[in-house]
């Protein structure tokens, strides 16, 4: 019997259409399936707990022998809604901002912009839970996930960082990508691919199921995030990782 493949994905919303595919699929006996927080995701593919993760894409160098195994991801053209930084305070009054560790690539996003296109230098803050009292005066967070369309409104400023990088470079974004950490064989491949498409072919089957929430889900997962792997986003990463390593 072939071995088991252990696939690491996202819990947030965000994934809710790949997870959606692929519970759905008769055909992925092999898969053993297990959601995590983003940072989790990549930690599990770095140390070999697992063999193909939904993972941050700056992440993606420190997994050995990594590779981009689908042109699905999760990524935006513009307003992506659930990465957010939110303040009481304009950016030119922000001095200090929390960052919310559960995305790496989140946080290392929100660095790049302050650096290159907000031009402010605020003192960064590594939590790991963010208490949002703390958003007093000039104090900013970075807040991803369904926290953040949770609380979004909440706040007299929210910058949008996947539209604040579209204004900054004309480029769409890309925050993760289907990575694995060894050779996969090629039927395995082709059916959770296939899985992943049936997913995102039945948005409507999934938003039945996931009920009532605060805001406008259909909206967010079918005009927000943005799930083909093009190359326009691929432009888009390569720019972002080559703007990282120079941090």
């Amino acid at each position: 019997m072939k071995n088991k493949i252990r696939v690491s994905a996202v819990s947030y919303l965000n994934a809710q259409p790949f997870v959606h595919g692929l519970k759905q699929s008769k055909e992925l006996g092999r898969m053993i399936l297990e959601l995590d927080q983003p940072a989790e995701c990549a930690r599990k593919l770095i140390n070999k707990e697992a063999d193909i993760g939904l993972v941050p894409v700056v992440m993606i160098e420190q997994i050995p022998e990594a590779q981009i195994i689908s042109d699905y991801c999760i990524g935006a053209d513009g307003e992506v809604a659930s990465v957010l930084l939110l303040s009481n305070s304009p950016m030119n009054e922000i001095h200090t901002i929390v960052m919310d560790n559960e995305s790496r690539t989140s946080v290392k996003l929100a660095k790049l912009l302050a650096r290159h296109y907000w031009k402010i230098e605020p003192n960064w803050i590594d939590e790991k839970e963010i208490d949002l009292a703390m958003l007093n005066g000039n104090t900013a967070a970075v807040v991803i996930g369904d926290r953040a369309l949770s609380i979004r409104d909440s706040y007299r400023y929210k910058y949008d960082l996947a539209l604040e990088w579209k204004k900054f470079t004309g480029l769409p974004f890309v925050f993760a990508c289907w990575v694995s950490n060894t050779a996969i064989d090629y039927d395995f491949l082709a059916t959770f691919n296939r899985a992943l498409k049936y997913g995102l072919d039945n948005r409507d089957e999934l938003l039945g199921l996931l009920g009532d929430v605060n805001f406008d889900l259909r909206k967010y997962l079918t005009q927000n995030i943005q799930y083909n792997l093009d190359d326009e986003k691929r432009k888009g990463m390569k720019n972002f990782l080559s703007l990282s390593k120079q941090m």
